[in-house]
């Protein structure tokens, strides 16, 4: 998806932001500028983002901080662990946050493409 980005996190975002709705493509268009700031140090693989504002048009989401994308992880078993957001302030892609509901499932980043990825 674009080579600033580490794989894992290019991969969930191209995953979640979906390329029909008008918003997730504005925010798509932000994606050859952003990088990765910091990330969850508990190995969730959250992932904080650095963007230059000048560089791209924000994305219709409105003022503040608001979720643009949230999406349920779902195991092979049908096992609902956790989700995915996808958070943007004033319209500029902000962070990508991976949440557990499962202390039985390990839920982090890597988890989260597999189970992302389309069935064959």
């Amino acid at each position: 998806m674009t080579d600033s980005l580490p794989e894992d996190v290019a991969d969930v975002l191209d995953l979640v932001l979906n390329p029909d709705e008008p918003v997730h493509v504005a925010l798509r268009r932000q994606l050859p500028q952003l990088r990765v700031q910091s990330r969850c140090e508990c190995g969730c693989g959250t992932a904080y983002f650095d963007l230059d504002a000048d560089a791209v048009e924000p994305a219709p989401t409105g003022p503040g901080t608001v979720v643009a994308a949230d999406v349920q992880l779902f195991t092979e078993t049908g096992e609902c662990p956790g989700e995915v957001l996808v958070f943007a302030q004033g319209g500029y892609l902000s962070w990508l946050e991976v949440c557990s509901w499962s202390d039985d499932v390990e839920v982090n980043l890597t988890a989260a493409r597999r189970w992302l990825q389309p069935s064959s």
